[in-house]
């Protein structure tokens, strides 16, 4: 039972601070979203920020697992990186909470953060870096450094969140995203 309201708990918290961000939700609107009292939230987070890592550790591991099931589909190490990038996007912009910790400057403060931002900074380094290092032995990329250009693909997305996450609709963030590739994929060079 109390595994089930710990998960009930982080579950409306989940939804209460992706509407009202951090900063504005407090434990006693989640406590009524829930319809119980903040004393059984105290119960299982020592405080609004314990509760907000969980829930951004829950929305980052479903993150992670959308972005792998997705490329795990694909074959082709040109179409793994497509995918890559169209899903991490789509799904960053459907986690409100993650993309909050990932990006806003007022969470720096908290520790927690930094050591989820870093964790997840160096998981998408690997899930690329494999993605490139099989292109590369499958002869289809050609690459001199894949930990440069790893970190700097991966840079360039981080870069372009914010403004494509704000301010762009899903298709037309595709159709940016697959210009964007084009030119990963094609350079920029004339042939």
């Amino acid at each position: 039972m109390s595994e089930e309201k710990k998960t009930i708990i982080t579950k409306v918290a989940r939804q209460i601070f992706s509407k009202y961000g951090f900063l504005k939700t407090t434990v006693e609107d989640i406590a009524k979203a829930a319809r119980i009292g903040k004393a059984s939230i105290y119960h299982y987070f020592r405080s609004k920020e314990d509760l907000f890592e969980s829930v951004v550790e829950q929305e980052y591991q479903l993150l992670i697992t959308k972005i792998e099931e997705e490329v795990n589909k694909e074959n082709d190490p040109k179409n793994k990186i497509i995918v890559y990038v169209i899903s991490r996007m789509k799904y960053l912009n459907e986690l409100a909470n993650v993309y909050s910790a990932l990006k806003d400057e007022y969470l720096e403060h908290y520790a927690f953060t930094e050591k989820i931002r870093e964790r997840y900074f160096h998981k998408e380094m690997e899930t690329l870096r494999a993605i490139l290092k099989e292109g590369v032995e499958r002869d289809i990329f050609k690459i001199v450094d894949i930990n440069l250009t790893t970190f700097t693909i991966l840079t360039a997305l981080k870069g372009l969140e914010y403004p494509w996450v704000a301010n762009i609709t899903a298709p037309e963030m595709e159709e940016n995203l697959e210009k964007l590739l084009e030119i990963l994929f094609n350079g920029i060079a004339k042939r």
